[in-house]
């Protein structure tokens, strides 16, 4: 029951949370975007028209988007707003742009914001690691609004379209398929880029730059492509071919790919990779010509499916995303360069969390976290990949798989909470997980395991002590180790915080080894 209250307790905040800062979304759905963006080399300022075609579910007088508003020569400046060629009283203060505009449930309208600013975030514009001067749109979490006037939230996902007049040297990237690239005259090119399926603002961006290009495969009629500076062209071109099989992975053990192509792109990311949809910008210290960057992009390209198609419905439930990507990159690896490989990748993880863990005793699901970017934490990445682990144990191969696919089925171009995946997972195996779920998700910390043991009369007993504050219940493997090398293998279940658990055993053991085949979490004392 402890577990049950605490993850109810959790799931109340993070819904109270929500409810605060996101009333609007009860009131609106974005459904698509259409983005015209004047980029130069003569200074960092944007000139942009955002068209914003927006479905009222609710009567309204008035709503909102982000959108950051200039101050000391950096943020947006709104030089008007239009709708059905009339103006749109607006205030702009801060992050937000209230609109006054009456609308009935059910209504459709376009909103027309012209705009123009220098990014103080969001858009990054500056010189790669050649002194070339580069644009690239860098949004996770909730930066977009920096540039662009959104609903800057993950559950508010709309098709999108770019439409970029950049100086000609530069080739223009986006999300989904190329549409148009026309020079107007001999200095300025525009490109028009489309996505047909719905994103989050998060991965919904445009990069320009010079580029060296490359049709590194195709797979399932999806065009894999590498996008890198000239200078690097070689290399790059070598590194990210890896894309090609990594893909063909995902799509045989996931399902579709959800969009027109995959560009995998060097980039200004502030990230090591940044998994914009259907346009990975990597580091551009990702190319070396090593092909080091093999599980970076396993992992960015796992994100198309989990994080980017089925999103978590609030940044809260971030491992929904990380964590399935830390996860399933381990998998790729497992298929490729086997399993002591990937033991080795899942027993360093576990190590990492247990070092956390001692530095923030916290749960995966913290809804105490209101800077976004502090989620880019251990307990998202490592912890949720071990929990997916755990879980795959639980429910054995077969089940998992399906529910992996299931889960990927329901909420593709959706979204997901925690207990969405719970509900599947609980459909396709039988089981009851809500202890599973509130233990190693809403609950912070993971076992620290003690175990002393002694042999007498052909009896093995065993003394396990959990020393950790919080409860946790689970099954245990024990492998028996006998002199002469033989091993019996045994499963205890441990629900308490000492337990005295006694088996047969043939002879006096040589040592007893817990979890041998890396299984559960736990930090062995």
């Amino acid at each position: 029951m402890r577990y049950l209250l605490t993850a109810l307790c959790l799931l109340l905040t993070t819904s109270a949370f929500a409810q605060k800062h996101y009333d609007r979304l009860a009131a609106i759905d974005i459904q698509h975007y259409r983005f015209e963006l004047t980029l130069t080399d003569e200074s960092d300022k944007i000139n942009g028209i955002a068209t914003v075609d927006v479905l009222f579910k609710k009567d309204v007088s008035s709503f909102q988007l982000d959108l950051k508003k200039e101050n000391n020569g950096k943020g947006m400046k709104v030089l008007t707003v239009m709708s059905d060629n009339k103006k749109v009283p607006f205030a702009h203060e801060d992050k937000k742009l209230t609109l006054n505009y009456t609308a009935k449930a059910g209504d459709r309208a376009k909103i027309l914001v012209a705009y123009e600013g220098v990014p103080e975030t969001g858009l990054i514009i500056s010189k790669n690691k050649y002194g070339d001067r580069t644009f690239f749109g860098d949004n996770w979490p909730d930066r977009g609004h920096h540039w662009l006037p959104v609903v800057d939230h993950p559950s508010d996902k709309a098709t999108v379209e770019w439409i970029v007049t950049a100086p000609s040297h530069y080739q223009v990237i986006g999300n989904g398929r190329l549409k148009e690239r026309t020079n107007i005259n001999a200095d300025i090119t525009l490109t028009h880029w489309q996505s047909e399926v719905v994103l989050p603002t998060k991965v919904m961006v445009i990069g320009a730059a010079r580029f060296a290009i490359q049709e590194s495969g195709e797979i399932y009629d999806i065009s894999i492509s590498s996008w890198v500076y000239p200078q690097d062209r070689e290399k790059g071109f070598y590194d990210y071919a890896q894309a090609v099989p990594v893909m063909d992975w995902f799509i045989n053990h996931v399902g579709p790919y959800p969009y027109a192509k995959l560009a995998n792109v060097q980039s200004k990311t502030q990230f090591g990779g940044m998994e914009n949809a259907s346009n990975i910008f990597y580091s551009e210290k990702s190319v070396t010509g090593n092909r080091t960057a093999e599980g970076l992009i396993a992992h960015e390209i796992a994100h198309q499916w989990f994080g980017n198609s089925a999103s978590e419905a609030n940044w809260h439930h971030a491992w929904l995303s990380e964590g399935f990507a830390t996860y399933f990159t381990n998998l790729y690896m497992e298929q490729k360069y086997g399993r002591e490989n990937f033991v080795g990748r899942e027993k360093e993880q576990r190590e990492q969390i247990i070092a956390f863990s001692k530095q923030q005793r916290v749960p995966i699901v913290n809804p105490a976290i209101e800077n976004y970017m502090n989620l880019l934490n251990t307990n998202s990445y490592q912890k949720g990949g071990w929990v997916l682990h755990m879980l795959r144990k639980k429910v054995g191969d077969e089940n998992f798989w399906k529910g992996i696919q299931t889960y990927y089925d329901q909420y593709k171009l959706s979204n997901a909470y925690t207990e969405d995946l719970k509900n599947v997972f609980e459909g396709v195996s039988g089981l009851s997980l809500d202890q599973f779920f509130a233990q190693w998700v809403m609950q912070a910390g993971q076992p620290e395991l003690k175990a002393d043991w002694k042999y007498k009369g052909k009896k093995l007993t065993v003394n396990f002590t959990q020393s950790q504050a919080e409860d946790f219940i689970f099954d245990l493997e024990v492998d028996v180790v006998y002199e002469d090398g033989s091993t019996e293998r045994k499963t205890v279940r441990l629900d308490r915080k000492s337990q005295e658990w006694t088996v047969d055993a043939k002879e006096k053991p040589a040592k007893i080894v817990l979890d041998p085949d890396t299984w559960l979490l736990f930090e062995q004392k």
